[in-house]
């Protein structure tokens, strides 16, 4: 009898109780938090629009309608377009970070996360990842764009990945303004409103469009030492698609890959420490 009773309870003691369970890695984490938000474009495909059909419209009416007027140190504007508005599609990534985590946050989806046994920056890891992957899909759409309507890629592969991750390293830095917004305001059109008077012009004031060298004095200037100035610059040269800067031009676009580097690396310096505790703020009780 006693043997039996020692018996069943060492069973009984063997099995797992509910302070026994184990959390999955941190890594598990973030791809879950990755494939959920992957899951949305599968329940609401509109969701690419930004990154599909806009980025190619702008494409097109640059191209075919202002193309003809605007004269760039190419031989080629559509060439000269393309890395510009890669460039404006990696800025935006900002807004779709900005306006989905503030709707998490307004939905109590995030309050929700906090009860579960997962890290709290699982959650905004995974979320950058996801607009990292989301931004991608409109790279590889207008290229795929760009090559039908003529523009190549005239270097080797080596400086054209490196093109590719500047564009990427960049649009990470941004993903953290949209960390930062998102966080901050109350209400996904208050976090429209402010991405769009901010980020939009900042994508025009550059050489995106057309070149700088037609702007009054000051105006250069400050296109030039725009970020998104030297990125562009930076991809055109690695591609192939236009010569060095003319030696008037800002000392970012003399050196623009260098540039882009400091950029991505200072935004990401100085923002991401205010966008986690913007998060952190909001989310605690």
């Amino acid at each position: 009898m006693t043997d039996r009773t020692l018996t069943t309870t060492a069973r009984v003691s063997t099995r797992p109780g509910p302070h026994d369970y184990e959390p999955p890695g941190r890594p598990r984490q973030i791809a879950t938090m990755v494939w959920r938000n992957l899951k949305h474009i599968k329940r609401q495909p509109e969701m690419l629009t930004d990154v599909t059909i806009q980025p190619v419209m702008f494409v097109l009416l640059f191209a075919f309608v202002f193309g003809g007027s605007i004269r760039t140190d190419s031989g080629s504007y559509r060439e000269w377009l393309l890395p510009g508005i890669m460039a404006q599609t990696m800025a935006f990534s900002s807004f779709i970070v900005a306006i989905g985590l503030n709707m998490d946050l307004g939905k109590g989806i995030i309050d929700r996360f906090r009860s579960l046994p997962i890290a709290r920056s699982s959650v905004l890891v995974g979320r950058s990842i996801y607009s990292l992957i989301h931004s991608s899909i409109g790279i590889f759409v207008m290229s795929v764009t760009g090559l039908a309507i003529g523009w190549r890629i005239r270097g080797g592969v080596g400086p054209a990945l490196l093109a590719f991750g500047l564009l990427l390293l960049f649009g990470f830095a941004m993903i953290w303004i949209g960390v930062l917004v998102g966080s901050s305001m109350r209400s996904p059109e208050a976090v429209n409103g402010l991405m769009f008077t901010t980020i939009f012009p900042v994508t025009f004031l550059a050489n995106t469009f057309a070149p700088t060298e037609g702007m009054v004095s000051w105006l250069r200037t400050v296109a030039e030492w725009n970020p998104i100035s030297s990125l562009v610059q930076a991809m055109r040269e690695l591609w192939g698609n236009v010569p060095p800067a003319p030696a008037d031009a800002a000392l970012p676009l003399q050196h623009p890959v260098l540039t882009t580097l400091i950029w991505s690396v200072l935004i990401t310096a100085v923002v991401a420490p205010l966008a986690v505790r913007a998060f952190v703020r909001r989310t605690t009780d």
